[in-house]
């Protein structure tokens, strides 16, 4: 069974790749198993099809280098933080064992992002729990397992971040994954509704938030991330130097 390190999860195909796709490109790149888990298949999105967004999300996941990437299939806009979905996500969870999962942020401007993020911490502690029982696909009981630490990404609304991480050395990939939504971001040559997302300036915005935070430890582009745990280094090496 394919043990993963770090398990992105999001409410919608692009969620991960807006969010944290650098961190896992990087994560990737030095010899780490990593993965995404979509909730949801995106089906009310304006522009593309269900079918496209499959397409898309594994182009994009071949672009991150993912080890594993599945769809739980969830309903897009209607799912619900109850048992069922509690259940499904856990089986996910103590299929992969991973030590890092980085989910959707608590609140943002899509509810099913907000959600999600609850969904998700939510079954990350349940899943260490000995007395809640699951099955593996061929019927085999399932080890309890919880992630040491439960991550939120960024996403649309701006909140103070506890760190972020530098991902300039894979800054160019990481727009690569983002970009592989096709149908989803700015085209101009691509036909039906324009949305939210669809305007050149949602990319620009995507780019100057990473600089932002980039700026605040001297570096060109960094993502941000939140955690209700406290984080730790092993020693004062982890940390970016920047000048005085």
């Amino acid at each position: 069974m394919l043990k993963l390190d770090i398990l992105a999860i999001g409410a919608h195909p692009d969620d991960v790749e807006l969010g944290c796709s650098g961190v896992l490109i990087a994560a990737a790149r030095s010899g780490k198993k990593t993965g995404v888990l979509d909730l949801t298949e995106g089906e009310l999105g304006t522009r593309g099809t269900v079918e496209t967004r499959y397409q898309e999300a594994a182009d994009a996941a071949r672009i991150m280098g993912l080890s594993a990437r599945e769809n739980l299939q969830l309903r897009d806009g209607f799912f619900v933080n109850d048992e069922a979905s509690q259940r499904r996500l856990i089986t996910v969870l103590r299929r992969y064992r991973p030590d890092i999962v980085i989910g959707n942020i608590m609140e943002d401007r899509h509810p099913d992002h907000g959600r999600a993020g609850q969904l998700i911490y939510d079954a990350c502690f349940l899943s260490g729990l000995r007395q809640v029982k699951t099955q593996e696909t061929d019927g085999s009981e399932q080890e309890h397992w919880r992630p040491r630490y439960v991550l939120q990404y960024l996403q649309d609304r701006f909140y103070e971040p506890d760190f972020v991480v530098d991902v300039t050395e894979v800054w160019e990939q990481r727009m690569e994954s983002i970009l592989a939504y096709k149908t989803q971001f700015h085209d101009p040559n691509a036909g039906g509704p324009q949305t939210y997302i669809s305007s050149p300036q949602f990319l620009e915005a995507v780019t100057a938030r990473a600089r932002l935070l980039g700026k605040r430890i001297g570096v060109p582009f960094a993502e941000g991330f939140l955690s209700k745990k406290t984080v730790g280094l092993r020693s004062l090496d982890s940390l970016v130097l920047q000048e005085t």
